[in-house]
């Protein structure tokens, strides 16, 4: 891993994590305590990478901010943070107010709960959480927007629903394909019997979010984001979680449905009639495939690039379900050791048993080297080539697909080439839309 530098990062600081995660909750406006420019940055990065989702009702450009000033770095911001949620609460109607502080307003000491705090005795649906951008990146602000809601909005003490869970672990706009993501993964818990509390779908509301105390199980869907809230979730409501890897086509999702199914106590019989019928559903529509799947030659060597959500999720789909190689995995994210050994544990574990070589690289142009030391080159006319290869990663990764001759598809942040609106890859349904999208690239110039 390139460790003094971050060429091309996929992600923002982690008051930008912060401000898209308010943004996603129903009604939710983030309040920035930051200098003017800090909304800009987030929404040009949110506008070159989110599949086309920029705005919103109170987002991006359009986000109240203190805007401080030296005068307010000299003397302190309190006052003219004040000042900003009383205009915003005269001129936004919001169901739930998020202050997210920045570098600049943390070194100076800003002290944003007591400001919140007088706001939150006035009856005012508000949370304030330290998001400054030198604590780490957008994921991490996505964790501390959740730590901040589970401490100190959520109703405590409520009586357990067995049948009532809770579901995070996807990053509104920095997985670009989260709505769709979410929803699969809803739906087939729904579809067991369970009641869930997605946070920022169309589905939920800020009183099923105040409510979510009540929940006898939270489902983590990812190996790194949003498990501090879940321990602290566990700590302040006493609901245990579980943390699974993103369930992408029919073998990680059987796995995942059975996996929670037990979690939550649902009976054995009716997962098993879930996934027979979402199974039956799946190859039903894969069989007519085969014949092109194979005349065709559409097997591929596959790259795949992506965040610790989709990296190693997307590998164990290509060589558990569409019978593709992947023979290099790269994520990403400047993640530590612990983390490391979670992913490298998911690539340990796979039905095909296919030996994918997991590398953890933030500089995206160092990506070529690790191939060409897996898969060297020595200009023999008759060598065993990369090829017919595939480069599944972002849109940075373009130049990598060009370089080797591959086609290429966008699938993780940034994604600058499609529009998304509630496309999604996770369950049985999106492992067939990813089938789709890969092998009509494929095709494409035909």
């Amino acid at each position: 891993m390139s460790d003094n530098f971050i060429e091309r990062s996929r992600y923002t600081c982690a008051q930008g994590g912060a401000a898209a995660t308010v943004t996603a909750l129903p009604g939710g406006i983030p309040i920035l305590h930051s200098p003017s420019g800090c909304a800009g940055n987030f929404a040009w990065t949110q506008n070159g990478g989110a599949g086309l989702q920029v705005g919103g009702y109170c987002g991006t450009l359009t986000m109240p901010s203190s805007n401080v000033q030296e005068r307010d770095v000299v003397f302190g911001g309190d006052s003219r943070l004040r000042e900003q949620i009383e205009n915003t609460l005269k001129v936004m109607d919001g169901e739930i107010y998020g202050v997210l502080t920045s570098c600049v307003t943390e070194v100076i000491g800003d002290d944003i709960k007591s400001v919140v705090a007088e706001f939150k005795k006035k009856g005012v649906p508000i949370i304030g959480a330290e998001t400054a951008g030198f604590k780490g990146n957008s994921y991490k602000g996505y964790d501390l927007v959740l730590q901040s809601l589970f401490k100190d909005f959520l109703e405590r003490d409520l009586a357990k629903n067995k049948k009532r869970v809770n579901l995070w672990g996807i990053i509104p706009s920095y997985d670009p394909f989260w709505r769709g993501n979410l929803e699969e993964v809803r739906r087939l818990l729904e579809q067991i019997g369970l009641e869930v509390n997605s946070f920022f779908l169309a589905n939920d509301s800020i009183e099923t979010i105040r409510q979510a105390g009540s929940a006898s199980l939270n489902i983590v869907l990812s190996d790194v984001y949003g498990l501090g809230a879940a321990e602290l979730f566990e700590e302040i409501h006493t609901t245990p979680y579980v943390s699974l890897a993103l369930p992408i086509g029919a073998s990680a999702t059987e796995s995942f449905l059975r996996t929670v199914g037990k979690a939550a106590g649902v009976n054995s019989k009716r997962v098993d009639s879930v996934i027979n019928s979402e199974k039956k559903r799946y190859y039903r529509y894969l069989e007519p495939l085969t014949d092109c799947f194979t005349d065709l030659d559409l097997q591929r060597y596959a790259i795949v690039v992506g965040d610790a959500n989709n990296a190693t999720a997307v590998t164990r789909f290509l060589a558990d379900d569409l019978g593709w190689l992947p023979e290099i995995t790269v994520c990403t994210d400047s993640l530590q050791a612990p983390e490391q050994k979670r992913l490298q544990e998911q690539l340990k574990h796979l039905e095909s048993q296919y030996p994918s070589t997991l590398i953890f690289e933030s500089d995206g142009s160092r990506i070529i080297d690790h191939l060409k030391k897996k898969w060297p080159t020595n200009g023999s006319k008759y060598q065993n080539t990369f090829g017919p290869a595939f480069v599944i990663g972002s849109s940075l990764d373009r130049e990598l697909a060009i370089e080797i001759g591959a086609p290429h598809l966008s699938v993780s942040f940034p994604v600058a080439n499609r529009a998304i609106l509630d496309r999604g890859y996770t369950g049985f349904r999106g492992g067939l839309r990813l089938i789709e999208d890969l092998l009509g690239t494929v095709v494409a110039g035909r």
